[in-house]
This record gives structure tokens, C-alpha cells and sequence, in this order.
């Protein structure tokens, strides 16, 4: 009997030892280095961090079985591959992994872009789509996704974000008369974007802190009914920008902007944030710091009958320029190209042949504004 009870107090006492180790267990560490993945794909290495043994689960959004790890489960810390098959599709996909232990769960996200280069919209505002890195992404005038003219419409406005900055590169639409509509500016501003995770994006519900104001890239005025409008306060058209540059020679851009485009049939517009040599960041209102831009650009082309003509602005972003001229900053799109380094209308060479657009793209900006 002695025995029996001593056997039952041992056991008792291991129970309470593994018990107590598995309370004391530190929640366990899943680092995947590049967790938004290019079209092509590849494989990556991941590292689970773990105090005792654990199981790795892969729930897919969508499609399945894109993903494979070299390991499901193990014990303790230890390197796994990770490979993401290629996407033919031009939609993006995501999976979220799972880490568990006796006392712990953990997961992250992992996000591929679609494939877009192969399948770009024929737009005369395109620029070229020469980072698969990157996300893009067309909004229906409803804020929704895009899905074609038969479905949805006219298109309302594209976007190529960067997700290690928080910011889009750029923001691309068509504007006339009939586009801006009438209504007046909601000031909806959104926590999310529709095409995009949640964890991905700015919440702009709030400013972005440390003393930087939400800066639209398509501006409330220019889609003035409802739902489009609503759209243009999601966070992938908000990059954080100097108050008095916003307010000042930048509002004043967007005015004419306006104008210049009820001259015409239509006015094809690219605005973006230069932010490849900045190292500055917003502050943490939005849960996360953004990319602060050295300068902002916009690049116009005005379709007026069978004439086309372009001009562009650059900017540096700073308060000190708010009360100039924004005439004083034109350019000419092939200066902008090379400033920015993004290459603008790559769908007009297919209206007007190469030739022609070089020229247009060549052309003395400030002699193109006087018949605008």
C-alpha cells in the first residue's frame, strides 16, 4: 500500500513539474522574412521559436495548397522552408500560419500579388507596372473592386502600394466633368481599404501623428458623389504630408487640376509620392508608421478631340514652398520620368505610336500649359 501511495505521489509531483513548465512556457516566435511574396514566388527560410514541441497549420483564404513548409511540426527552435508557388492568377491571395504549443498560439499573415503585368488594363493614365513586389489595385466607383467595364462600369481610381512604406507610389484616374460629379466631401475617413488586409494598411480614422496631416493623392473634390467619394478616403490614398504644403501650393494644383479638366473630354491623371530616399516616418496613430515622401508629382495628359498634349509638376515636400506658384515647378514628362523614375501612359505609344508621344512626352511644359 505504501508503495502504491508513493508511486501516486512521484507521479503527482511530474504532473505538477510539466504543469508548472508548461505555464511558465514563453510564448513561442514565428519571423517570416518576407511576408508579402512577389507573383513568381519562392522560398524562404522561417524560424519557430519555441520552448517545447509545436505544430505548424496553414489556413488558406481562397485558393489552397499554394503553400508548402518543409516541416509541420517539431520541438524547440528550429529553421523551416517555406516555398510560395508562382500565381498565374491577376488577383492576390493570402494564408495566415499558425503556430501552436501545449500553451500558445501564434500566427502571421502571408500575402502574394497577383499577376498584373501580363493582364494591365488599357488606360491611357497606366504608368508601367514594373514591380510585382508591389500591390495593384483598381476601385469601382461604388469603393469596391474593379471587375471590368460589363460589370462594374467606369473605373474610379488605381493605386500601386508599397507595403514596407504604407504609402502608394501613385494613385491613377481618368477626370471630367462627369467623373467629379456633385454632392459634397464626406470626410469618411477609413480604417481600411476593401482590397487589401486590414494589417496591411494605415488606420486614417485618425491623423497620422507627429504633426503630419492625411494628404489624398485623389482629391475629395474630384469624385463628389457619394460612394466615390468615400473611396478616396481610404488609407492606400493617404500618405502623411506637411499641413501647409497640403493646404497651400498642393491644394492649390488640385483646384486647377479640376479646371484644366473640364477644357477638355477628359484629363488623365497620375499623382504619386516620391518616397525611395526619405528615412523619415510618420508617427503610430494609424498602428503604423508610414513613409514620409521628399516630394510629390503629378502627371497630366489632356485628350481634347484627337489632340493630346502632357505636362508635370514636381515638389519637394516641405512647408517652405506653400505660398509659390505651382506654374514655377512644371516639368516635362520625360524629366519627370527620370526624376521619379516611373514611365508614365505606356498605353499611348498604342494611339499614337512611339514617335508621337515622345514628342508630347518631350515637350516644353510651360508652352503646353498656355492652351490648356
Amino acid at each position: 500500500m505504501s508503495r502504491r501511495i508513493n508511486i501516486l505521489v512521484i507521479c503527482a509531483a511530474l504532473g505538477a513539474l510539466v504543469s508548472c513548465q508548461k505555464q511558465d512556457e514563453r510564448i513561442p516566435v514565428l519571423t517570416i522574412p518576407e511576408s508579402t511574396v512577389i507573383p513568381a514566388g519562392g522560398t524562404q527560410m522561417i524560424t519557430v521559436g519555441a520552448d517545447y514541441s509545436w505544430n505548424l497549420i496553414i489556413d488558406y483564404t481562397g485558393e489552397t495548397g499554394w503553400i508548402e513548409t518543409s516541416a509541420t511540426s517539431g520541438n524547440g527552435t528550429q529553421e523551416v522552408r517555406l516555398t510560395v508557388q508562382p500565381n498565374e492568377s491577376e488577383d492576390p491571395r493570402s494564408a495566415t500560419l499558425r503556430l501552436t504549443t501545449p500553451m500558445h498560439t501564434v500566427s502571421s499573415q502571408i500575402i502574394q500579388s497577383g499577376n498584373v503585368v501580363s493582364s494591365m488594363p488599357q488606360w491611357l493614365e497606366m504608368p508601367a507596372l514594373d514591380h510585382p513586389e508591389m500591390f495593384f489595385g483598381v476601385h469601382s466607383m461604388d469603393g469596391g473592386k474593379y471587375m471590368g467595364k460589363e460589370k462594374s462600369g467606369t473605373r474610379n481610381w488605381s493605386f500601386y502600394y508599397d507595403f514596407d512604406s504604407f504609402v502608394s507610389w501613385w494613385v491613377a484616374y481618368p477626370l471630367n466633368k462627369g467623373l467629379i460629379g456633385s454632392g459634397s466631401r464626406t470626410d469618411q475617413w477609413q480604417a481600411t481599404d476593401p482590397l487589401l488586409p486590414a494589417d496591411k494598411v494605415c488606420d486614417v480614422t485618425r491623423t497620422y501623428g507627429g504633426g503630419w496631416t492625411r494628404g489624398h493623392q485623389i482629391p475629395s473634390a474630384d469624385r463628389l458623389n457619394n460612394l466615390p467619394n468615400i473611396s478616396t478616403f481610404y488609407p492606400t490614398n493617404m500618405t502623411p504630408q506637411d499641413y501647409d504644403f497640403n493646404a497651400g501650393i498642393w491644394a492649390k494644383l488640385e483646384g486647377q487640376v479640376r479646371t484644366y479638366s473640364r477644357n477638355c473630354d477628359t484629363l488623365y491623371v497620375v499623382t504619386g509620392a516620391d518616397i525611395r530616399n526619405s528615412s523619415k516616418w510618420s508617427g503610430n496613430n494609424t498602428g503604423h508608421k508610414a513613409k514620409v515622401p521628399t516630394h510629390y508629382y503629378k502627371a497630366l495628359l489632356r485628350k481634347a478631340g484627337d489632340n493630346y498634349s502632357a505636362v508635370g509638376f514636381y515638389f519637394p515636400h516641405n512647408s517652405a514652398i506653400a505660398g509659390d506658384d505651382f506654374k514655377n515647378y512644371t516639368i516635362s514628362i520625360s524629366n519627370l520620368e527620370k526624376k521619379v523614375g516611373v514611365e508614365f501612359f505606356v498605353v499611348l505609344p498604342s494611339v499614337l505610336g512611339k514617335e508621337k508621344v515622345q514628342a508630347i512626352k518631350n515637350a516644353d511644359p510651360k508652352k503646353t500649359l498656355e492652351n490648356w
